[in-house]
């Protein structure tokens, strides 16, 4: 069925890929590309997903999994780093809907939320300190910094997002679609084995 609805999430799908916008500023973006009303229903997150495994399949399928391996190469060498505070590689690096544009979220959860900045600081990382919105709802810090994907040849941003040790225990159910929505070190290198598997 075609709707107003898929409509929008094609359009912010192109957005997403295309020029690496997240959800909310493509779904925003595409309504006005398309000369819509700023109240007009939108597609959810999990059908803007959909929409944008649509347009990879079409557009990028001959350069998407290369790019896709090399974002995950990047985030296991960034959870080999910080392993001792629980990384686990969220968003579309994990989903496996990344291309070189977009970024990588990895997700810590700490004892002490500072001690993830020290590492940082004593390793000469050069970052910036934010604060988003975390998967509870409520506000997180995030440490965000550049990193060279040597295979893309391209600096890739990369977000720390620093959780309490005990937010750990809800981040693994089941999301929407019966998916775990975060994946630890082992099961990020699982998923690198898989995708050199393919490239096969």
């Amino acid at each position: 069925m075609h709707t107003l609805k898929s409509e929008i999430a094609a359009t912010a799908a192109a957005l997403v890929v295309e020029e690496g916008l997240e959800y909310g500023p493509a779904k925003r973006r595409a309504l006005k590309q398309m000369g819509l009303p700023a109240r007009s229903e939108l597609p959810d997150n999990g059908e803007l997903e959909d929409a944008v495994r649509e347009y990879i399949e079409l557009f990028c399928a001959d350069t998407q999994p290369a790019e896709l391996a090399a974002l995950r190469g990047l985030a296991v060498v960034w959870m080999e780093r910080m392993q001792a505070f629980r990384p686990y590689l969220a968003g579309a690096v994990w989903h496996g809907t990344a291309t070189r544009l977009s970024d990588i979220y990895i997700q810590l959860f700490c004892d002490d939320p500072k001690s993830a900045e020290i590492a940082l600081i004593e390793h000469n990382v050069d970052y910036e300190p934010r604060t988003v919105t975390g998967f509870t709802g409520g506000s997180v810090e995030a440490l965000s910094l550049s990193s060279l994907c040597k295979p893309l040849g391209e600096m890739v941003g990369v977000h720390l997002m620093v959780y309490d040790h005990d937010d750990l225990r809800g981040a693994l159910r089941p999301d929407a679609k019966g998916r775990t929505p975060r994946g630890d070190l082992a099961a990020v290198q699982k998923l690198l084995m898989l995708d050199a598997e393919l490239e096969k």
